[in-house]
Order: structure tokens, then sequence, then C-alpha cells
């Protein structure tokens, strides 16, 4: 069930790594770090994109999309030169695919998602500070039927294929369906085998993956969780829903994402659903920090979840105690006006 459907996702992925690793190859300096120029993450994000959504809308046309970028940016006049380049990444895939035709795949992407029928969701480049600094970043494909992940497909072109450590077989795919387990290929397409998530029953025994950016969740309250659970591990610390992956193939346990105690940020469909999808396959939890599953059928975010908490099946429970307590424990503390 849903071969067509992988097939054609993970060729999509394909050549959309492809083009991210061209395009910081030829457009990512010393200099453009320095001046924390965008304009490279801007033509891989889009031109990624536009990609996936040609791949998907050439074998799925009635499939709607939804999609982190717009190319809004791309018909600006003062943006012609980021605009070229990315039409000219964008051919070297697609040569057919040429000009108002490439923005035009962009924008496909502005589908409102539901509860109602499928549609597939896409984040062409999740972790752009680690693109720029050649560390982790993803690109992130889903299906979603009548509100629910089907097929998730993860292409992490710069991740090691079985290890942390080492570079030099990096770049690897990840792809799930539902009920259909979770398999793990080469960038080139060469089959890896299936991946299991660690079967532990223990979380002190677990690494953690950590996000690199602290803005992405609360590094102190994630460091009050693990001595809840008497974690002595060091961290894994990697942007992107590689983290999804490394849960999912049992390098780590646990992988949090966590609001604010008053946040009113809301997590987007296109940040999870693939992620969702290789951890659930590979015999891990996914829920939010109140237990509840993740909602992918409210639209384009996930209206009435709070954070994420994806880990090996058997300490999840656990896992969700530590974090809970700890919450109550900073509600408690703001009640009282005392520092938690």
């Amino acid at each position: 069930m849903y071969q067509d459907e992988m097939a054609v996702a993970i060729g999509a992925v394909m050549h959309a790594s492809k083009l991210c690793r061209r395009v910081r190859a030829a457009l990512v300096t010393d200099d453009t770090m320095t001046k924390k120029d965008r304009s490279p993450v801007t033509v891989a994000d889009l031109g990624a994109q536009a990609i996936v959504s040609h791949a998907l809308m050439q074998r799925f046309p009635s499939d709607p999309l939804v999609a982190e970028e717009t190319a809004a940016i791309l018909r600006d006049p003062e943006n012609v030169e980021v605009r070229s380049k990315v039409l000219d990444h964008v051919a070297a895939v697609y040569p057919d695919l040429t000009g108002d035709a490439v923005l035009q795949a962009i924008d496909r992407g502005d589908s409102s998602g539901g509860s109602r029928g499928r549609f597939w969701t896409v984040d062409p480049i999740d972790g752009t500070k680690g693109f720029i600094r050649g560390d982790q970043y993803a690109i992130a494909v889903a299906l979603i039927e009548d509100g629910e992940v089907v097929v998730g497909v993860l292409g992490c072109p710069n991740l090691p294929a079985r290890a942390l450590a080492g570079q030099e077989d990096a770049g690897v795919i990840y792809a799930a369906s539902k009920a259909g387990g979770c398999v793990v290929m080469k960038r080139d397409g060469s089959d890896l085998g299936g991946i299991s998530v660690a079967d532990v029953a223990d979380p002190g025994g677990v690494r953690v993956c950590q996000s690199v950016e602290a803005a992405h969740t609360s590094h102190s309250r994630a460091g009050r969780i693990v001595e809840r659970l008497g974690i002595k591990c060091e961290p894994v610390c990697l942007d992107s829903q590689c983290k999804y992956a490394v849960v999912a193939r049992g390098e780590a346990g646990i992988y949090m994402r966590l609001p604010g105690l008053k946040s009113t940020y809301t997590e987007k469909i296109w940040d999870h659903a693939a992620g969702w999808m290789i951890v659930t396959e590979a015999g891990g939890r996914v829920s939010d920090i109140d237990g509840r599953p993740l909602d992918f059928s409210r639209g384009r975010e996930l209206q009435g979840n709070r954070g994420v908490v994806a880990t090996s099946a058997g300490i999840h429970e656990a896992v969700l105690e530590a974090v809970q307590a700890v919450y109550a424990e900073d509600a408690a503390a703001e009640a009282a006006g005392t520092p938690s």
C-alpha cells in the first residue's frame, strides 16, 4: 500500500537533496556566513520546494500541497539575482521547468490542509541554520489522508548512515508508510534495510536529542527533565527533523520540543509530519507534552497540541511524567511569584 506514493516522494527528495548540496557548494562561502547572508538558503529552500512540488504534481495532479514557502520574494524586481539562481538550479534537475512554471510550482503549497481528503505537506529545508553551517538539515515530505499521516520521507543530506561520528557515508533518506515499517537508504537510493527504535525500558540510559538552536526549545527546562529521569549521557545536538531519524534508528531515545510556559506558538504540520511517521513506523511513540496524539487534521498547524515528545516506545510514559512534573513546578513557581 502507498508504494507509488513512496516511490515518487523518495525520488523527489533525492532530487531536492542534490539541489541543496549543489547550492551550498556553489553559494555558501566564509564571506556569506560572516555577513549572515541568507540568499543561499533562500535559493535552496525555494528550489527544493519547486522540485518536490513539480514531482508530486506530475504524478498526483489532484493532490493539494501544504508547504512553508511562497514565490513572492522571487516576483520582487529587486530579487532578480536570487530568482535567476533558483531557476538555474531547478533547471539543472528539471530542464523543462523554467520561468513562471517554477514560481507556480512553489506557490502550489498554499493549500489549507484539513481533515478530509488527501494532501501532501513539504518542508523543503528544515533546519536552515544547519544548512548554512554545513551541519544537519532535512527535506521533509509527507502524505496526509483524512487527517492521518500515511507516508513520510525524510532526506538528511549531511547525516551519516549509521553513526553520528564520521562523514564518509553522509547522506541518507528515511521512508515509512502506514503499517509498512521504516527503511533507510543511501542518498543514491541504495537500500540499507529497516530500522527500529531502541528497545529500552529505563530512560536513564538513553541519549536525548537536543536542538542546536536554544530558541527552538527550552534547554534549561530540558536539563531539569533529563536530571529527573536520571540521564547521564551527553545530549545529541543537531538541527531539524534529523532528530526524529536519530530516535527512529535507536541512537537516541528521546526528542523533546518544549514550549514556553505561556507560549502561543503553534507547531506547523510540515515540521513534524514526516518525522512523526518515521518514528512511529520504527516502533516509537510521539505525542505532545500533555500526552495527546499530534493532530494533523486541523489545517496548516497542530492546533490543540503543545510541543512534541518523541521517544522509544518503552519509555514514553516515564518521559511524559517527568515533562509534566517539571511544567507543574514551573507553573506553581510562577503562581507564587518565585523563579523556577
